[in-house]
């Protein structure tokens, strides 16, 4: 059934929903610090996320409003639908999509949006004949495990930058990521350890 409030595009992740078996979805948005929040919905709300959008309180968002101002949503962009593979399940999986903010009051982008914000500045940088590439360089730390299964303080390994096995102990687990990022439909370029010992 095509709701007249959805574009195609929208449309045809819905269907893409339907056809996955994915039961939730994960509507993505960053903070004014570029950290990554989530709502996450049931997939029986692509729909609405896509007509009318997903309603949040913006005023909990570090640097987004006031409490009296609170009231924003979440509008998807369906070209970022990408199926988690690390959420498989049996009979369902998860999903996310990149969002855009919104100000409920006007309707017009939230300009407290990171993606609203260098969405602006690259059409700015192409008005003027540039192009501008963007992309993620992702680092992060393993730390080794107690008896109990919990974190500790104590780093995976203690190799440097560029360094291979025996002071490189990650190499696998950041193969299984790159794999996961692919199977997302990332281009991922390299993968390294980096300087501090357990840093990647």
């Amino acid at each position: 059934m095509t709701s007249g409030n959805i574009s195609a595009e929208g449309q045809a992740v819905v269907e893409e929903i339907e056809e996955q078996g994915i039961d939730f979805l994960r509507l993505q948005f960053t903070d004014i610090l570029g950290t990554v929040k989530n709502v996450s919905v049931p997939a029986r709300q692509a729909e609405k996320a896509f007509s009318e959008g997903i309603y949040f309180d913006g005023s909990s968002i570090e640097g987004f409003v006031r409490i009296q101002e609170s009231d924003m949503r979440l509008k998807p962009d369906p070209e970022t639908f990408a199926v988690l593979p690390w959420r498989d399940r049996e009979g369902g999986g998860s999903a996310r999509l990149i969002c855009d903010v919104i100000n409920t009051s006007t309707g017009e982008p939230f300009e407290g949006d990171p993606r609203y914000v260098l969405k602006q500045a690259l059409e700015r940088a192409k008005e003027m004949g540039y192009t501008v590439n963007a992309a993620p360089e992702p680092e992060f730390f393993l730390f080794e495990e107690d008896e109990a299964g919990n974190a500790t303080t104590e780093t995976n390994d203690h190799g440097g930058y560029f360094d291979l096995a025996p002071k490189d102990l990650a190499s696998d687990v950041r193969r299984d990521i790159i794999y996961g990022l692919e199977n997302m439909g990332f281009e991922v370029e390299a993968s390294h350890h980096e300087v501090a010992e357990g840093q990647h």
